[in-house]
């Protein structure tokens, strides 16, 4: 018994001593900063497919369930009001409108601090059929981590304006 208690006590010693193969706690910072700043992207990257695909269901699974949604004068509540406003007034979403939506890369600014972050992008409807950019809308938005997943919970939407 007492041999068995000294090899695993020298087996167990000699990987501290090797340094073992964990990251440094600045290594795994890193990584899941890096982990978050991609879940967070992927809220635009589902925007898109959802807005180009009429996908009411992804779309809304970006949200949170008291989220807000800023459209000019109007602020909407909840997700069942946002559902509602895609599903009759976003123009993306009305049945005519086959448009592809997409976000030029250098449009697109994420950040991340703990369990919140923000991200803005901007989406340039495009009509293929015409090779027309149908409407461009910006979208800047306050996200969450909420049970483990990164929702929209605050989301500003207008025009964008040039910069210099």
């Amino acid at each position: 018994m007492v041999r068995i208690v000294f090899v695993g006590l020298a087996l167990a010693a000699s990987l501290a001593a090797c340094g073992g193969s964990a990251p440094s706690s600045t290594a795994q910072a890193a990584l899941e900063h890096q982990a978050d700043m991609y879940a967070i992207d992927q809220i635009e990257v589902k925007w898109h497919k959802a807005a180009s695909t009429h996908d009411i269901d992804l779309m809304m699974s970006l949200w949170a369930d008291n989220a807000t949604f800023n459209i000019g004068a109007q602020t909407l509540s909840g997700k069942d009001q946002i559902r509602n406003f895609f599903l009759t007034k976003a123009a993306p979403f009305q049945p005519g409108n086959h448009w592809v939506s997409e976000t030029p890369a250098y449009k697109i600014q994420t950040t991340v601090n703990g369990n919140k972050g923000t991200l803005y992008f901007e989406c340039h409807y495009v009509d293929p059929a015409t090779r027309k950019v149908k409407a461009v809308v910006a979208a800047n938005q306050e996200v969450a981590r909420i049970s483990g997943t990164w929702l929209i919970t605050s989301s500003i939407s207008a025009s964008p304006e040039l910069g210099a």
